[in-house]
């Protein structure tokens, strides 16, 4: 069996991957471009890769492929109708990151309520040591208890985020397609309006793509902060940053866009020196521990499927 790692800068350099090589043959390239792709994938049985897309054009070069494996939930890189037309499987991984992506959730939600950057910079610039008083205490920071958080989108991760605000003395609404018990599911523009944090944790689909629009964010209160790890295009990118430099919208953490790495050009690029902005570069997921839990499961994926067992199957 011969194993492909197309991309293991993605995983980090900090993880071994010697349960690859235990399996078999194992070879790992730490990125791989399109025209790159065709030649690295010739004489693969399992490809494993994060963020190259793996169309029909490409895959047609590996006669020899028998699974892909996805270092991911999502898996719209990969060529699933090409994939059934030649009996290729491809897997998944679910709730591996579900701890890591709720922690940054909160953290940003935290960070931008008390103002840490600012308060920070204040003190590592001197002006505290300079200034003769013990505190500062503008700008104005607020308790999270108390507050109503949103929740769009109600998975494993949304879920999570649920449970964590409860624990800081939030009222938590949900917005789901199908409302569930014991979370008070609400429409949209509801939980827009009556919302003092919103986190996104929807999946991108054809229904979900803007679904966070300029009329939507003109619905939110006037203090009111907005959190996507998502995905990036679940946002009106350009109203989003629009909201935060008219200050309409008062705090936006994002970890996620609709180009990574987003281009000069792109909306949140003259977000850059606002007090009242986190942007991470898409790592919400990617703490250590959740890193070795997805290879962990990565190869229980294809040793699962080298016994004839299905686990984490999409196709």
């Amino acid at each position: 069996m011969k194993i492909i790692l197309l991309d293991a800068k993605t995983l980090g350099s900090d993880i071994p991957l010697t349960v690859f090589s235990d399996m078999g043959e194992f070879v790992s390239y730490p990125t791989t471009s399109p025209e790159e792709a065709p030649g690295r994938v010739a004489d693969a049985d399992v490809i494993v890769t994060n963020k190259v897309k793996l169309r029909a054009d490409i895959l047609c070069h590996a006669p020899k492929l028998k699974l892909i494996c996805v270092t991911a939930t999502g898996y719209d890189n990969v060529d699933i109708d090409y994939c059934k037309e030649h009996g290729v499987a491809v897997c998944n991984v679910k709730g591996y990151s579900t701890e890591c992506v709720a922690q940054l959730t909160i953290s940003m939600a935290l960070s931008l309520t008390n103002h840490l950057r600012v308060f920070d910079d204040y003190v590592k610039s001197g002006e505290y040591s300079k200034s003769g008083i013990q505190n500062k205490l503008t700008p104005t920071f607020n308790e999270v208890y108390g507050k109503t958080w949103g929740i769009v989108g109600l998975g494993n991760i949304g879920k999570r985020v649920a449970d964590i605000a409860k624990v800081m003395g939030c009222r938590v609404l949900a917005y789901k397609r199908t409302p569930v018990k014991d979370y008070e599911c609400v429409n949209l523009e509801t939980l827009m309006r009556e919302s003092d944090f919103i986190s996104v944790h929807i999946p991108s689909s054809p229904e979900t793509v803007g679904l966070i629009s300029r009329e939507m964010l003109s619905l939110m209160k006037e203090r009111a902060i907005l959190i996507n790890v998502a995905r990036g295009n679940v946002l009106d990118e350009q109203a989003v940053a629009d909201a935060i430099l008219d200050g309409s919208l008062y705090g936006f953490g994002c970890d996620v866009y609709s180009t990574e790495p987003f281009p000069e050009n792109h909306p949140y690029s003259k977000l850059s020196k606002c007090d009242n902005v986190i942007l991470t570069p898409h790592m919400a997921w990617g703490g250590y521990e959740t890193r070795v839990r997805l290879v962990s499961e990565v190869a229980k994926n294809i040793k699962a499927f080298y016994k004839g067992e299905e686990r984490n199957r999409v196709v």
